[in-house]
């Protein structure tokens, strides 16, 4: 994931549409105000002479003056989460509540300054309207009352720091803490019924009761930002921020699961017969949900560790690296690997700040945020990924994907400062995701971490099974967390339910149920990071839909023949030259733009996953036969 650098909740989309206004709000008090020469420029800027020119001339200087603002509180803003994820210490969570409460407040009042220029949005030029409308979305806006922006900008850094401790206790009177890594280790490995469900109740329990309170106090408090410009609330701020309406972009994502839901259920049928014969029916039923603690995944959101016990044919054409990656890496190499991947398409190499700057493996006698991130925090080129790395199989797809922001970032660092973003903020997620489509078996072999490629029926299907529980697994859980999320934030499910409905949604697209029943007092959406640290997830479904979608253009424009699942462009300097054209439009052009340029289409479509998976999809039918799919 990229890591938001906006007080853990910066929205990297961008929107055009302007909400209905609601009554001006008082201006933040004026000692919650960073003292900004430029800042101080833009306040004390007497107001415009009559007429729509000098309006529009003024607009114009607005939008450069907010550049420099924006961009110097966002930067300390990063530059404090930066220390604050790498070292969880009370004195940097402090500094990064204090860094994010003035970026947020800041932010904000240029977003109502920005409010003057409605009049006349259509008489502006399209870069200067674009600007302005980004703005809008460079952080989460903060209540004017300057108590409650302290205490949203701590709630936020709060939650985030007790996600990254995780589970502590006192030994010899010392904390000592167990973070997700640990307790995500126990579910991949283990296949005792109760020592899974230990595992997932000690996380879900401790984690999601130290959130809830926290996270409850948090909407109410971001609700009244997201008004103060504008918004109904945060769930209207986040859907805006797509350039089309609300309701469409929500319509948008529901066509989207239609399309790939078939082939979800036939995956999901097949794995709970396999689970159902090695558990039995008094821990898996035939027909219904699956319990989530049983799937190698915290969340149940990938199915990848499960791939030993749903392997399509034993024994042909094996893929796992990750006996030599442990023999002959360590984390360096790993990601050395992975930035030859993308100079094999022409693009720079990382610049030597970012081997100077990132975190690779988990330093010793520190507590930090393990969750991978890569980041910009100076948005000048300062790239850099935060990750405690594994030598194993998942860590190297995983970076991979992280080194997709980078590259972004590095592609978009000399724009304005609202366009260093994604077209929407799916697409920054897709572009390493596109990249891991294309670390094929030949790939590997290339790279020496496979002995040989066997080319078969049998060694398609085991390779789609092995790709399909990372990918087509994940996609109901990317979608239901922020349908969950857009419920809380608009109110129509309080506290009481939180849980409940979490569950119910969970049931709902993924077929999954708690392992034991849950009360109106736990807080199992806490348990993930991205609630936790305030991280808008739609992003991610969007991203496992758009990276098939690049990856079926970036073939076509590499010209390689054949099947989907069988492309890589790597080493490929045309599909590289029309990878680069993209990612350096940033937010620049709305994102129907810029997925014509790669794609020559403008609107999201998961055919090409159905096209990728079609061996996979016809096999798990017939595989299914006489079953009763669905729960």
């Amino acid at each position: 994931m990229r890591k938001p650098t906006l007080l853990s909740v910066l929205i990297l989309a961008a929107a055009c549409g302007h909400p209905s206004k609601p009554p001006e709000p008082a201006p933040p008090s004026p000692e919650m105000v960073p003292a900004d020469p430029a800042a101080e420029k833009i306040e004390r800027r007497p107001a415009a002479a009559a007429g729509d020119d000098a309006l529009i001339a003024e607009a114009k200087q607005f939008v450069a003056d907010a550049d420099k603002t924006a961009r110097k509180m966002t930067i300390e803003a990063a530059l404090a989460a930066w220390a604050n994820a790498t070292d969880l210490t009370p004195a940097h969570e402090a500094a990064m509540a204090k860094a994010g409460e003035i970026q947020s407040v800041g932010v904000t009042k240029l977003v109502k300054i920005a409010r003057k220029f409605e009049p006349i949005l259509g008489k502006l030029d399209p870069d200067t309207r674009r600007q302005l409308a980004l703005l809008k979305f460079q952080a989460q806006p903060s209540p004017d009352d300057p108590k409650q922006a302290q205490e949203l900008a701590e709630l936020a850094a709060k939650m985030e720091s007790e996600y990254g401790k995780g589970v502590c206790t006192s030994q010899n009177g010392k904390e000592v803490c167990q973070d997700i890594e640990h307790w995500s280790k126990l579910l991949q490995a283990d296949r005792k019924p109760a020592k899974l469900l230990a595992a997932w109740k000690t996380w879900h329990d401790d984690i999601g009761h130290k959130e809830r309170d926290l996270f409850a106090r948090y909407v109410g408090l971001a609700n009244a930002g997201a008004r103060g410009i504008g918004f109904k609330d945060v769930a209207s701020m986040w859907k805006s921020g797509y350039d089309m309406p609300e309701d469409a972009f929500t319509a948008q994502t529901d066509k989207l699961w239609s399309q790939v839901k078939p082939l979800y259920d036939q995956l999901h049928c097949y794995t709970r017969r396999k689970l159902n014969k090695t558990y039995g029916d008094k821990i898996v039923s035939k027909t219904g949900p699956i319990p989530s603690h049983l799937l190698g995944n915290m969340w149940a959101q990938s199915w990848d560790y499960l791939y030993p016990e749903l392997e399509p044919y034993k024994g042909t054409a094996p893929i796992d690296v990750t006996p030599v990656l442990a023999k002959r890496y360590d984390a360096k190499k790993m990601v050395q690997m992975g930035e030859g991947f993308y100079t094999s398409l022409g693009m720079d190499p990382l610049p030597p700040t970012f081997w100077e700057r990132s975190q690779l493996t988990k330093p010793a006698g520190k507590n930090v945020v393990c969750h991978a991130s890569a980041w910009d925090p100076q948005y000048n080129n300062d790239l850099r990924i935060k990750m405690c790395i594994n030598l194993n199989q998942e860590d190297l797809w995983t970076i991979h994907h992280e080194l997709g922001h980078d590259y972004y970032f590095h592609h978009y660092y000399q724009l304005p400062f609202v366009y260093q973003a994604g077209a929407n903020d799916g697409f920054h997620e897709a572009i390493g995701d596109t990249i891991q489509l294309s670390m094929t078996p030949e790939y590997l072999k290339a790279k020496g971490l496979l002995a040989r490629v066997v080319k078969n029926d049998k060694a398609t299907i085991n390779a789609q099974m092995h790709t399909a529980l990372g990918k087509i697994a994940f996609l109901p859980f990317g979608l239901l967390v922020d349908k969950w999320r857009w419920d809380v934030f608009s109110g129509a499910v309080t506290p009481d339910k939180y849980n409940q409905h979490w569950w119910d949604l969970k049931k709902q697209y993924q077929g999954v149920v708690p392992p034991i029943e849950r009360a109106a007092t736990d807080f199992d959406p806490g348990a993930k990071y991205h609630v936790a640290a305030n991280v808008p997830y739609m992003r991610y479904f969007l991203a496992a839909v758009l990276a098939f979608q690049f990856h079926k253009a970036l073939c076509a424009t590499a010209g390689i023949k054949g099947p989907l699942y069988e492309c890589s462009i790597y080493g490929n300097k045309d599909a590289g030259a029309a990878y680069m054209k993209m990612l350096s439009l940033g937010a620049s052009k709305p994102w129907q733009e810029a997925l014509f340029a790669l794609t020559g289409q403008r609107e999201m479509d998961a055919s090409p996953i159905l096209e990728y998976f079609a061996p996979l999809q016809g096999w798990l039918t017939a595989q299914n036969q006489g079953q009763q799919c669905g729960w």
